[in-house]
């Protein structure tokens, strides 16, 4: 049985900020090109993490594609939780939500359910699912990685 073109995943990361810094850092989308090198062609419309931004991008993870999304905020609970539909070359909903943890830090649980649209991406997810999971997966690793190094040079330590 093929494997639908479809990437689940949830993952859970710790930061050593608060919620609310970690908050915060993530509404400075103008930045989020030169955090996440993954990122391209961004832009956002509407201030902030609120009900009704959307954001627009090219995600160019490191295999041979590019993918353009959009992402709509459906529903933000400063700082804990954001909820959003994905449209465009992925489709789909995605979550975070952050909780504390231990006296200055929090959790943040990002969770996923997206289909890949493009017919190339559809048509290679049958054959090359194991390695279309690699790429998003080294994505997810990238954006952790360099945003505690923001975080981390934000905060001083």
């Amino acid at each position: 049985m093929p494997t639908p073109p479809v990437i689940a995943y949830r993952g859970n990361f710790d930061f050593d900020v608060s919620a609310g810094a970690l908050w915060e850092s993530i509404e400075n989308a103008e930045q989020f090109e030169r955090w996440w090198p993954w990122l391209q062609e961004f832009r956002q419309e509407g201030e902030g993490l609120h009900a009704g931004t959307v954001m627009h991008g090219v995600v160019a993870p490191p295999l041979p594609y590019r993918m353009r999304v959009d992402v709509e905020l459906l529903d933000c609970s400063r700082p804990t939780s954001i909820d959003a539909v994905v449209r465009r070359d992925l489709e789909g909903r995605a979550s975070v939500r952050i909780r504390p943890r231990g006296s200055s830090g929090c959790t943040v649980e990002a969770a996923w359910s997206i289909e890949m649209m493009q017919r190339p991406m559809r048509i290679a997810s049958l054959v090359a699912h194991p390695l279309l999971r690699w790429g998003h997966d080294r994505v997810v690793e990238t954006t952790v990685r360099s945003f505690r190094r923001h975080l981390a040079a934000a905060s001083g330590s």
